[in-house]
């Protein structure tokens, strides 16, 4: 989860680390997690409403990390 990282680079470092499989399942589960946190945003029973964004980052994240990989891009953006 994007709560669990104290800072994005720590963040980024795990998304990297983990096979693609690991990537699709992350996203999944924080996709789902989004949901149920848009409708307890909309209740009024969440106190950060700022997660909502990093789950919404976190899910880009993992989309990008995704792409590189299909299209053979290291992680700094050059071809290999």
């Amino acid at each position: 989860m994007p709560d669990s990282t104290n800072t994005t680079r720590e963040l980024l470092d795990q998304l990297r680390q983990a096979t693609s499989e690991e990537l699709v399942e992350r996203k999944q589960h924080i996709t789902e997690s989004l949901f149920n946190l848009r409708f307890r945003l909309a209740s009024g029973q969440i106190e950060d409403p700022k997660r909502v964004r990093k789950y919404r980052k976190a899910i880009a994240r993992i989309d990008t990390i995704l792409r590189e990989r299909q299209l053979g891009i290291n992680q700094r953006g050059q071809s290999q």
